[in-house]
């Protein structure tokens, strides 16, 4: 079992909050994780609702099966029985003892109509990503806290090869994968799609139409992981209306296969672009939605770019989850085509730019689009970081750096770094 970066925070949450929501990609690895604390940290009793008779309870009864549950509960697949939620709220305002229940789900239950205000006030909400790089090598995934430190970054060097990450991204972070040699692993992303897209969308988007088309638009989607939102576009070339497309994108929201990202605007909106950007949930993932092995990643320059965005975004995601900072993402650019491709944002307003280039080089001209958030930002703008394929950390000038993508699951001084924000 992989130590995971969130088991802390969830714990803490399980402490002094009624009920715990840990949700996220299916086979992300939250049954592992809530079986594991059921049974040690947290005592409790586990359900799935993927059990046929667990289920039919659930759904047939559900003030009945909230009351019969004694003592602190795990119940897994919660999604698949919203109905529940209205009752474990009645629960919770009757006893509202911490940690009472720990529910996890495979759909994002915030973007469900109506379910999230039931447990408004009641609910702490966590998500278990696939695995980050730095928890499959067992290590701290600080960079989060790292990148909002008070310190300048380290002038250090990490050990890491193109090949590498190549490896990396289009290994991606589901467990079970991981797991298979790299032949294997088509078979496995093949049916996991075909698991998601045949029952998950269906339990919660039964009234959407032409559900037949959704791997064709799912595969256009991982085509364009990095880029600009553009639904028209993409409507155009799939050949479907606007809004259909629409509820579509929530679909793939809602399952956790894509995720948008919203553009960061200050007080600057009339130069700013506000399309969202459109990042597959895995890289491994888009890899074998775009039919793309290492070998293809490593030979074409565009696809590796888009795959290297998207893997340095996911990563920090992840990363940012467990952070103390727990920063806002956005993305930047502007109209003139500066573009800055992850922006954290934390409680006080600090920002922090993130930049990626698949180059085992990089010069001032590289740094333009943190430049652009430089200036925009102006006093709240806090550090620049470009994270690129070579392997020695770089200054550029006030608050700028070119940073070895390898630190994402290296130490890289982090914890000096954290302590002296401390």
């Amino acid at each position: 079992m992989y130590e995971r970066g969130v088991t802390q925070r969830l714990l803490a949450a399980l402490s002094d909050t009624p009920v715990v929501l840990l949700h996220g990609p299916r086979q992300a690895g939250k049954t592992t994780l809530a079986q594991h604390l059921a049974s040690g940290a947290h005592p409790a009793t586990y359900l799935t609702l993927d059990t046929p008779a667990v289920l039919a309870a659930a759904k047939g009864d559900p003030a009945g099966f909230v009351a019969r549950l004694q003592g602190p509960t795990v119940i897994d697949e919660i999604q698949r029985a919203p109905e529940l939620f209205m009752s474990i709220k009645e629960a919770v305002d009757r006893h509202r003892r911490p940690g009472r229940f720990l529910v996890t789900g495979s759909a994002n239950v915030l973007l469900l109509p109506r379910l999230a205000e039931f447990l408004a006030g009641r609910m702490a909400v966590l998500t278990l990503h696939p695995l980050a790089q730095c928890e499959i090598e067992g290590r701290g995934g600080k960079m989060v806290d790292w990148l909002f430190a008070s310190a300048p970054p380290s002038v250090a060097t990490v050990a890491t090869t193109r090949e590498d990450v190549v490896r990396r991204i289009v290994a991606g972070g589901y467990p079970e994968p991981l797991a298979r040699e790299p032949a294997r692993r088509d078979e496995w992303f093949g049916a996991y799609v075909t698991t998601i897209l045949s029952r998950d969308v269906r339990d919660i988007a039964q009234r959407i139409e032409r559900l037949a088309e959704l791997p064709r638009i799912l595969a256009l989607l991982a085509s364009r992981t990095g880029a600009l939102l553009n639904v028209a576009d993409i409507a155009r070339t799939v050949g479907i209306p606007y809004t259909t497309l629409r509820s579509y994108l929530s679909v793939l929201q809602t399952t956790f296969l894509i995720h948008l990202i919203p553009a960061w605007t200050a007080n600057v909106r009339h130069r700013l672009v506000k399309a969202p950007r459109l990042v597959t949930i895995d890289t491994g993932l888009a890899a074998y939605l775009g039919g793309a092995d290492a070998a293809r990643v490593a030979s074409e320059p565009d696809l590796l770019g888009a795959l290297l965005e998207t893997f340095v975004i996911t990563e920090l995601l992840k990363q940012a989850g467990w952070s103390r900072t727990l920063p806002v993402a956005y993305h930047y650019r502007t109209d003139a085509g500066e573009e800055v491709d992850l922006v954290f944002e934390d409680r006080t307003g600090r920002v922090v730019g993130i930049e990626v280039k698949s180059a085992v080089s990089v010069g001032p001209g590289d740094f333009r689009g943190l430049r652009g958030l430089q200036r925009d930002a102006g006093k709240k703008f806090h550090r620049g970081v470009l994270f690129y394929l070579g392997e020695t950390t770089v200054p550029f000038g006030e608050n700028l750096s070119a940073v070895p993508v390898g630190a994402l699951w290296h130490d890289l001084n982090q914890e000096t770094a954290a302590r002296r924000k401390s």
